[in-house]
């Protein structure tokens, strides 16, 4: 009966049990993906003030979450604003070839006051994460 009895009790807290570790799994997403985006975002900017001796960081901005708007995946963006002295082709040619400015994902615009801004997106460790929805 005592066997029975802990079946049953088991076989009720199951959905509760498997509801708990979905939300557990999605908050440990969440954690994983801002790290990932500050760790981008950090990487970004050591490459940056590594490379271009005379560099003025003006404003760092990061962010996780659906860039697009459609879809349900979640990516790290990375936004830094700085000035220099050196043209867009030599800021392109100084940074590491990871950094491939020939997709959208990966933006160096000149802004008209001169200042340049650098705009990286990556997928995120776990894309199919709630925020992406």
């Amino acid at each position: 009966m005592k066997l029975f009895k802990r079946i049953g009790i088991t076989i009720m807290l199951l959905p509760f049990i498997v509801i708990a570790g979905i939300i557990i799994y999605e908050i440990v997403g969440m954690c994983v993906n801002h790290a990932a985006t500050d760790r981008q975002t950090e990487k970004l900017q050591t490459d940056l003030t590594e490379k271009i001796s005379d560099i003025e960081i003006i404003n760092v901005n990061s962010e996780t979450g659906n860039a697009s708007g459609t879809g349900n995946h979640v990516e790290s963006m990375s936004t830094i604003m700085f000035s220099t002295g050196m043209t867009e082709g030599e800021i392109k040619a100084v940074l590491p070839e990871e950094y491939n400015f020939d997709r959208e994902s990966c933006v160096l615009r000149r802004e008209e006051d001169g200042s340049y801004s650098i705009y990286l997106e990556t997928p995120a460790p776990f894309p199919d994460n709630i925020e992406g929805h």
